[in-house]
């Protein structure tokens, strides 16, 4: 069976000079964040964990607790991974290993009969989603932990089942957060730009994706959803992994059950269409503004279709990609400044962002 749950393929900027000469099937790209923590004396007891206490010898606790919310989600075109949310069966899981399925079927680790569940809703821009088990009797309630106080160096297990292989665990440290990372469209997935990303050396691999990141405390902090590649495409890049927080993956699937979509994406939007123009070399020269949202921040700010941004807050913005990943990193109401080229003119404005809008 493919594995459309591919732990779906990003290369992380910033760390590409340590990893170059590695890869994958898919590249992406990752922004700078935060700055990873710097090197720290190791306690006589090993890693701190995320309570501060020393890391555990065994995980096995950890793992026997966490196994039984963790479920195989199978569509007609592969799998993935999913975590139970609720006692009512709603399990979150990947906009991608949803796909365009509203039909799956949902197996935990140790029983050998699937179950049958159905999608509630989706939510692309977050690459999230949720679907119902039509019979949620034995499924374990997953504990969600805050992944706000997540911190570089805490030891994570992700948890899932990578190739099909049912309740794999893998081990690792939070590497840094607050990542904003991208991914460029496939056949039927949209492009992706995830906000405030995990990045963890945990390894993620196909068919993790939706799965459960943990603390050693058994809390899920995360969904494992990308696995980094070189820009070359051609092998992975090991120990550079990212997960959605599981703050931001709980408020929408809350919003997702209520409402069947989400009212509130918490994301910044200019109001622009845009595509990448390339320069007289053939190389990306910038985000060309293809249309303008009447009444939308760049309406506002003077914006018009033919435009091409260059800059935003100080930052390049080489093409299409890279403004969709800067504004990922922004937050909505906050003020930005941008440089536009309009014919031979360079202009500067600013602009109050706005909030894309839901589903």
């Amino acid at each position: 069976m493919r594995l459309t749950a591919r732990a779906r393929r990003a290369w992380a900027a910033t760390a590409l000079a340590v990893v170059a000469g590695a890869g994958g099937v898919a590249v992406g790209a990752a922004a700078a964040g935060p700055a990873t923590a710097g090197p720290v004396p190791a306690a006589a007891a090993g890693p701190a964990t995320a309570a501060g206490s020393p890391a555990l010898a065994s995980y096995a606790d950890v793992v026997r607790q966490v196994l039984p919310s963790v479920v195989l989600i199978r569509t007609p075109a592969g799998l993935g991974s999913g975590v139970v949310l609720d006692s009512q069966g709603n399990i979150v899981t990947n906009a991608h290993v949803a796909g365009d399925a509203t039909e799956f079927q949902v197996q935990v680790a140790g029983q050998a009969q699937p179950r049958t569940a159905r999608l509630v809703g989706t939510y692309p821009p977050d690459d999230l989603a949720v679907i119902r088990a039509d019979d949620p009797a034995g499924l374990s309630p997953a504990r969600f932990g805050d992944s706000g106080r997540a911190r570089a160096g805490d030891v994570v297990l992700a948890v899932g089942n990578p190739l099909g292989l049912s309740g794999s665990v893998t081990e690792g440290i939070i590497s840094a957060t607050g990542r904003a990372v991208t991914e460029p469209a496939a056949p039927g997935s949209p492009a992706v730009a995830l906000p405030d990303a995990i990045q963890t050396s945990a390894p993620i691999n196909p068919g993790n994706s939706g799965g459960a990141l943990v603390n050693t405390s058994g809390e899920v902090i995360g969904i494992p959803t990308l696995a980094a590649a070189s820009p070359q495409g051609n092998a992975q890049a090991q120990g550079i992994g990212f997960a959605i927080p599981a703050n931001l993956a709980r408020d929408i699937a809350r919003q997702l059950i209520t409402s069947g979509h989400v009212t509130n994406s918490h994301r910044a939007a200019l109001g622009v269409h845009v595509g990448t123009v390339t320069g007289a070399d053939g190389s990306p020269a910038g985000a060309s503004v293809v249309a303008v949202t009447p009444g939308g921040p760049a309406d506002r700010a003077g914006i018009r279709p033919g435009d091409v941004i260059r800059s935003l807050s100080g930052e390049p913005v080489q093409d299409a990609e890279s403004l969709t990943r800067a504004l990922a990193a922004a937050r909505p109401g906050q003020a930005v400044t941008l440089t536009v080229a309009r014919g031979d003119q360079t202009l500067t404005t600013g602009a109050t962002l706005g909030e894309l809008p839901g589903s």
